[in-house]
């Protein structure tokens, strides 16, 4: 198995004021993550990995103040630079960003990408998203979020503009012969003349070719749409937790997805979405996870979801099918997957639910308590070993933590992934040069 960390919210929902946090070094002083990067890299964790989003959520009773009060997945920053500070201290762990096919323009980000692919020597991936979320499509212009489907048509051009432009100019078409000054084989450079119905772009990419060539390219969508359109191009996908049997579904229907698209599952692996609080003794990690269950207050739990569901849970019914709820969710261009699409998964949509119930099962999954792996290293990586082999030995799992930073990822990487690694449960450590290579041994 590979592992990765994910420090999206590192520093909000609480895990700024928790016991081993610092103090005197808030978010976003760039040592936190400077120090994360450098252990994980000596336990060997293949990916470092960031999520985005440009809005505050103001989803919840339609204002932000729940989130701004709280800080609900507030404040986000562009964490591109902060990549580059850590792979100056690094040499060898990858890093992946996020960026929206819904709002950014495919030119820009290729070039960006392309730039900081150099910058890490060729350590980066790409995570493409396709935007639910009202407050980010807001800040760009829009006065109501996208279509589903054509959320995930768009992205289906904006990579194929992005992986085109890439390709403009490639590794061969540099000469540097420094005998006669001649930089490149200009027959090798080409436009790309891409006119689609969301771009117009002519390219080429006036850069030069990456280490990689391109990042990792990397997609999270679990809806059968957002499934058909990651089948295109994707080469490491992030996967929901939860049950085994919605994993299994998740994995049966990427492969089907990978083969009607021509292309072989088995080099696809998934990485699992995994909160893990990993203690010296079970009693720590159990006191450890009433700290986070403590942190939540209703008003908290109702902005993080209605942000990341994109629907406003404060206008519920008192009683309700899982059915009704996705209909009213897909009416206002809601995220179908996620929370409500893993609930569905669990409970069938004709499962009726009230408002408290509803919220129950909301908290589980604020908190991340749903997912979360609890324990010592030992009886985490026996429960870690167990999944991999149920959900197929492809992929790995991608770690978050809801605790303090960088205490928590510490634990990850001085506890559990030695404890993997003595058990000869992971990937060789870094057997390549670049992050593709690493991830494919």
């Amino acid at each position: 198995m590979h592992t990765a960390f994910d420090l999206s919210f590192a520093h909000t929902e609480g895990r700024w004021a928790r016991p081993g946090s610092w103090v005197g070094a808030p978010f976003p002083d760039v040592r936190i993550y400077q120090e994360i990067a450098r252990t994980a890299e000596r336990a060997g964790v293949d990916l470092l990995f960031f999520g985005d989003g440009s809005g505050i959520p103001d989803t919840w009773r339609g204002s932000m103040d729940a989130a701004v009060e709280w800080g609900i997945q507030w404040p986000r920053h562009d964490m591109g630079p902060v990549v580059a500070s850590m792979a100056a201290v690094t040499e060898h762990i990858g890093f992946g960003l996020t960026y929206s096919s819904t709002f950014a323009h495919p030119f820009t980000v290729a070039r960006l990408l392309n730039s900081l692919d150099h910058v890490t020597g060729g350590r980066l991936a790409f995570n493409v998203v396709a935007s639910a979320r009202g407050a980010d499509a807001a800040n760009y212009g829009f006065a109501e979020r996208m279509d589903h489907d054509e959320r995930y048509d768009r992205m289906s051009e904006f990579m194929a503009v992005c992986r085109a432009l890439w390709a403009s100019v490639p590794a061969e078409a540099i000469v540097a012969d420094r005998s006669t000054g001649r930089y490149a084989d200009a027959a090798l450079v080409h436009p790309i003349d891409h006119v689609g119905t969301h771009f117009r772009v002519k390219g080429p990419l006036a850069s030069a070719p990456s280490p990689q060539g391109w990042p990792v390219l990397v997609q999270a969508g679990n809806s059968p749409k957002g499934i058909a359109t990651s089948a295109e191009f994707v080469e490491l996908v992030f996967g929901f937790g939860g049950s085994v049997a919605g994993q299994q579904r998740h994995r049966a229907a990427l492969d089907a997805a990978l083969l009607g698209a021509g292309r072989d599952p088995s080099a696809v692996g998934i990485l699992w979405a995994t909160q893990a609080i990993v203690g010296r003794s079970a009693r720590e990690a159990a006191e450890r996870r009433d700290e986070v269950a403590a942190f939540w207050h209703p008003e908290a739990v109702g902005a993080f979801l209605s942000h990341n569901v994109g629907f406003d849970f404060s206008t519920l019914p008192e009683r309700f099918t899982l059915d009704e709820l996705v209909a009213e969710i897909t009416r206002v261009n809601g995220a179908q997957g996620g929370f409500v699409g893993a609930l569905v998964g669990e409970l069938g949509g004709s499962a009726s639910l009230t408002r408290d119930e509803l919220f129950e099962h909301g908290w589980r999954h604020a908190t991340g308590l749903d997912h979360t792996l609890c324990g010592t290293a030992s009886e985490v990586a026996d429960a870690l070993e167990e999944n991999f082999a149920a959900t197929g030995s492809r992929g790995g799992y991608m770690f978050a933590s809801p605790l303090a930073a960088p205490s928590g990822y510490g634990d990850l990487s001085e506890l559990l992934v030695p404890e993997l690694r003595r058990r000869g449960a992971l990937a060789p450590r870094y057997a390549g040069r670049t992050l593709r290579e690493n991830l494919s041994s």
